[in-house]
């Protein structure tokens, strides 16, 4: 047993992934993100769209587009990302084709992007699929921030 601070089992206290199916999420969301950088103590702030449409059987294309704004300054955003059914299962990959992390909803995932790595957690909340949150904690030498993308229906 791995004890924490607590004298708790913290492999017990660390949610399981389940296999939940990204194809679950398909349609447009509205987006909002926090970006809370510790070092600096900035938030930054982005609102807008996600949409995850089914290309193929095995391929999502996840698109995001939006504003990011702090104070004095707002500018747009975008990116795509790919969701592809592979042996392993889901993974999520950049938009030149580069591995991301594996789809794990409700377990911690891992990219480590050196000098600093990122650690990532998928949440969602319904039976059908109400909302869904996108957690990452980054650290190393260059960056230290919590990103959190909370995904809802309101579109």
């Amino acid at each position: 047993m791995a004890a924490g601070p607590l004298g708790l089992d913290v492999a017990a206290l660390t949610p399981a992934p389940t296999r939940m199916d990204p194809t679950a999420l398909l349609g447009t969301w509205s987006l909002t993100r926090v970006v809370h950088d510790h070092r600096t103590g900035e938030r930054r702030d982005v609102t807008g769209t996600a949409t995850l449409l089914g290309e193929t059987p095995a391929r999502i294309r996840w698109s995001e587009a939006g504003t990011m704004s702090w104070p004095g300054h707002e500018v747009p955003v975008e990116r795509t990302l790919y969701v592809d059914l592979g042996a392993d299962g889901w993974s999520v990959r950049f938009s030149d084709g580069r591995p991301f992390h594996p789809w794990a909803v409700g377990g911690w995932v891992d990219h480590p992007c050196a000098p600093d790595h990122y650690r990532g957690l998928v949440e969602v909340t319904g039976d059908p699929v109400e909302a869904w949150t996108v957690t990452w904690d980054v650290s190393g030498p260059q960056k230290d921030y919590r990103m959190v993308t909370v995904h809802d229906r309101r579109c």
